[in-house]
């Protein structure tokens, strides 16, 4: 077996199952969960009819491409104009993946090199962060360094903080904008930063956006192409954006989404993932290409968060030390003692999960910056995750009343 294997550690949500593995919940109360990020919002009628037609047509007689079809890359295309007024060309900088979770892994896979030194190539993470990053990083041979994070900016990462002997080791770097867990969205002066030192260094940027169209401000999110479009680097050089449709059109189970960017970087993607095989189903292609040209749905199910979020942070801000993110939909919240212990309590007393924040960072210049706080996903309904809220509330009263 691959010894690499060793090095991975559990998922959080298998660590959460360990955690809950002796508690009895309160059987009084039916149970709700903020613990996944699935999305849970209706799958729009338009992706469900283009689907169906596509199943009932020829959509399986065939092997897809795994460059995908002319029409579903020409779809990304008028999409990325639309959203971030870009000029990308769908023949040689975009390729369909079956969501951002498995490119990103794959494309890890694709990046990572053994040093010529013999010590171990870098990649750099954000912390707390999404755990393929490190299992990528872990499993392409590779350590992850993970940058220290500022509690008084949304968890921001400090990337000035990083020693310049970790970024000539670095081969790759994870970028998250908007952040999972906290929302924290980049601004333009941090990307010029991050492009000056891939200039500098070499290491590839790999930016993560699958949250950028759940957003609570005026101004969109902005996207990594589009901050390199903005400095003048219009060929993307060392740069390749992933976004996925599962949050952005409430497919999650459909699994799809598309990476862009540098085309030399893509076209070695390509030919990693012709050997890997993962084209995508020519049936999910069809129902992409209808969930890439419609924005109304993305209009309504962003109306939905923002209504749920505006209902319930000020709920649990009078209780928890919590605030309105960026975008993304997740609360990071601070609590009184271990963050195991409060998940695991309210799950036994309310019946009610959250993932405790520590599974979802690691321990790094002396602190783990997830401890002391629990993340929430309000992917559900308004009136579950308004009830949810409402047991959170009582919990930690009676907690502090005890």
């Amino acid at each position: 077996m691959n010894a690499h294997l060793a090095l991975l550690q559990a998922y959080p949500f298998e660590r959460l199952r360990q955690l809950f593995s002796t508690v009895t919940p309160n059987p009084g109360l039916r149970p709700i969960s903020l613990g996944i990020g699935e999305p849970r919002h209706a799958t729009p009628a338009l992706i469900k009819q283009a689907y169906c037609e596509a199943i009932m047509g020829t959509g399986l007689a065939g092997y897809p491409a795994t460059a995908g079809e002319p029409a579903l890359r020409e779809a990304i295309t008028h999409w990325l104009h639309r959203r971030y007024q870009l000029a990308v060309n769908p023949s040689t900088q975009i390729l369909p993946v079956n969501g951002s979770r498995e490119a990103l892994f794959a494309f890890a896979q694709t990046v990572l090199v053994p040093s010529a030194t013999g010590s171990k190539p870098l990649v750099v993470c954000p912390n707390p962060f999404y755990q393929i990053y490190e299992g990528a990083a872990l499993l392409g041979g590779a350590e992850p360094y993970f940058v220290a994070s500022n509690p008084k900016r949304n968890f921001a990462q400090d990337w000035a903080s990083v020693p310049a002997e970790v970024w000539a080791r670095t081969q790759l770097l994870f970028v998250c904008s908007p952040g999972n867990p906290a929302g924290a969205v980049m601004p333009l002066s941090e990307w010029k930063l991050l492009f000056e030192l891939s200039d500098r260094f070499g290491f590839v940027i790999a930016s993560d956006e699958c949250y950028s169209e759940i957003y609570f401000r005026d101004e969109a999110p902005l996207g990594g192409l589009e901050a390199a479009q903005q400095l003048g680097r219009g060929d993307f050089k060392n740069l390749v954006a992933f976004t996925s449709l599962s949050k952005r059109s409430n497919v999650p189970g459909m699994r799809s989404g598309f990476c862009a960017g540098d085309a030399t970087l893509i076209k070695q993607f390509l030919l990693f993932r012709t050997y890997h095989g993962s084209a995508m189903s020519p049936v999910v292609q069809s129902a992409s290409i209808a969930a890439w040209n419609d924005e109304a749905h993305v209009l309504e199910n962003r109306a939905q968060y923002r209504q749920k979020f505006a209902q319930i942070t000020p709920l649990l801000a009078d209780v928890l030390d919590v605030a309105l993110p960026d975008a993304g939909f997740y609360l990071w919240a601070g609590v009184e003692g271990s963050d195991e212990a409060f998940a695991r309590e309210l799950y036994a007393a309310y019946n009610v999960t959250v993932l405790p924040g520590s599974y979802l960072a690691r321990e790094a210049h002396g602190l783990n910056p997830g401890a002391g706080r629990i993340r929430m996903a309000l992917v559900a309904q308004a009136d579950e995750c308004l009830e949810a809220a409402q047991r959170i509330v009582a919990f930690v009263k009676a907690r502090q009343s005890a």
